[in-house]
Formats: structure tokens, sequence, C-alpha cells
């Protein structure tokens, strides 16, 4: 299988590290950023392409990791040549843009995996499995955060909301995929962002709390408002039976508290399985590789997921700023 990859910034590079871990051969690079993409080709023993259309005629999947307002139409470029993609998160930079990629690739038979890195992060992928076997019981209270420093690329294109969707759309996407992976459908949104353009300490915070159709509610708070390198995220799932934690700040696995059956005794603390030092991104690469090989057959995260985590997002950005509930309604 030969892999040719779209972009040579941290996406690109993380995932030419992964796809060299696997039997798959990476044929290629393009990038506007020609001094970037001879770099990666040469730290790979590849080569480089003037365009899309010339790397597609030599691969046979599109990784595309370039930037949001480009994946639609890269991704119809390679349905259009019968090529697989893999596209990292978010889908696309609008709704239509989204089915109009997986309505081309159904139709050209071909299959379309897109980056939702977090369900392959060793501790979320672990309280997954936890919350799958009924270790706390029905989830009634998810809480997660994610929170950075401003992000940096070629251009600035992720301060640019008409190309990024900016920070809900492109950073708290993640956690709006997990959520509603972990405690089922979203039916709505409610929002509050506050945005600082102080030039000497700009920044972007929100918390939004998404209704699941069950009944249990995700709280979910995201920014970019960290002074770099700061990076921190965080996990709770609470269940009657029990609750998973995942401090921010932690490397170790697991905190899982399961309620004890008689009454007024302590909690006890479970003794969770041991996350997998890998990376996740390489862990996500090699399972793509897995589908496209047909080895697996059911994706962990479909371009169908994407769609709906962009509903979410979209949903989230809206309730901002009208200052309102937004129903999943309003984005079938």
């Amino acid at each position: 299988m030969r892999v040719g990859i779209v972009g040579a910034g941290f996406m690109a590079q993380t995932h030419a590290a992964a796809w060299v871990k696997t039997p798959a051969e990476i044929a290629g690079i393009h990038s506007i950023d020609r001094e970037s993409a001879k770099r990666l080709a040469g730290a790979y023993d590849t080569r480089t392409f003037e365009s899309v259309a010339a790397l597609l005629r030599d691969v046979d999947v599109l990784d595309i990791c370039a930037p949001t307002h480009l994946h639609h139409e890269m991704t119809l470029q390679a349905a259009a040549a019968g090529k697989d993609v893999v596209c990292e998160k978010p889908l696309g930079r609008t709704l239509d843009q989204a089915r109009e990629m997986i309505a081309a690739c159904d139709k050209a038979g071909v299959k379309l995996l897109v980056g939702h890195v977090v369900r392959f992060f060793p501790q979320y992928a672990l309280a997954k499995e936890a919350v799958d076997r009924g270790d706390v019981g029905k989830v009634g209270v998810v809480r997660l955060t994610r929170c950075s420093f401003q992000p940096r690329g070629t251009g600035g294109w992720f301060m640019d909301s008409e190309k990024s969707g900016g920070m809900m759309l492109d950073l708290m996407i993640h956690d709006f995929d997990y959520a509603r992976w972990v405690a089922g459908e979203v039916e709505s949104v409610f929002t509050r962002q506050v945005r600082s353009r102080h030039p000497d300490a700009p920044g972007d915070y929100a918390l939004a709390i998404l209704r699941h159709t069950n009944g249990a509610i995700s709280n979910v708070e995201g920014g970019w408002a960290y002074p770099p390198p700061l990076f921190r995220t965080a996990l709770e799932i609470a269940g009657d039976k029990g609750l998973i934690e995942h401090p921010a700040g932690s490397s170790d696995p697991l905190e899982v508290y399961v309620q004890a059956s008689g009454s007024g005794e302590r909690p006890s603390v479970a003794a969770p399985s041991s996350p997998t030092t890998e990376s996740p991104y390489d862990l996500e690469i090699r399972h793509f590789y897995d589908v496209l090989t047909g080895a697996v057959t059911t994706p962990r995260v479909t371009a169908a997921d994407g769609l709906v985590a962009l509903k979410i997002a979209f949903a989230a950005i809206e309730s901002a700023q009208t200052g309102k509930r937004v129903s999943l309604k309003e984005f079938a």
C-alpha cells in the first residue's frame, strides 16, 4: 500500500512517523511549504510532488494533514481518482462540505477515515472499555477538559476562523466526539465562551454542556488560553455505580472507584488495566492500515462519526453566539 501525505507540518510529521511502523510505503509528500516538504521527504527517503493531482497518480491512499479549509477539495480529488482517504479532524470546514466528502467517497467506493485520535489515547480508550463493561453502571455525567496555548501553523491559518473554524471546531471537537462515543447521542448544546484580544495575553475559552438523548450530561471545557508549552487534558466519567477519573497532568493509569455493595461502606478502587505506552497516533494509523487492507472491517471512528462531531461543534458555536441552547435537530 502506497501512501501520499499532504502537508509537512506537525501532523504530517506525526503521521509519517506512524506510517513507517506499518507495512505501508510513504510514496510521496506534497505541501505548499516546499522546503518543509523536502525535509520531510528526505527524512523518509521519499520524494516531493508539485500538486495533489500529481501525488494521486502515484499512491493508493491520500493522507490529508493540510489545513481544515482544504480537506473538502482534496478529498473530492482523491475520490475522483479512486483513492482511499485518511483525513485529519475536523472532517470538513462546513457541514455541507463534510456531507459532500462522504457522498463522493461512497459513490467512488473508496474509504474515508477521519483522525479523531482521542479515541486512541490509552486512558480514554480504557475508560470507554470500562464503561462498556458496566464497571461504573449507567453513565450520568461526563467531564472533559482540553486546554492549551494558541497553536501556530503555516500562514497563521489556525487563528483565521474562516480557515480553521476557531477553537471549538479545531480543539473541542476532540471531546465532543469522545463524549458522544462514551455517553451516547447528543440532543442539545449550551455554551459560554470568553475571548481575550489583548495583544500580550490573547485567549479563547469555552464551556459547553451537552445533553445526551439518554439523559446524561457532558461538561466539555476547552481553551487556547495557556502560555506555551502548557497543554492540559482531563476526563471524569460518573455512573450510578462508580467513577472513572484521569486528572489533568497525570500520566498514571485510570482510577476507577466502584461503589461498595454494603450500605455505608467506602467505595473501593478497582485495579485498572495499565495503558499502553505506544503513541496514540501510532495506534490510530495502524488501525487505519488494518481497515484499509481489510484486516479490520469496522473502523473505530467513521466518517459519519466525524460528521456528527461537526454538528455538535457547530451547535456549540451557535449557542455561544446566541446565548441559547441549540438542538442538534437544527443540523439534521
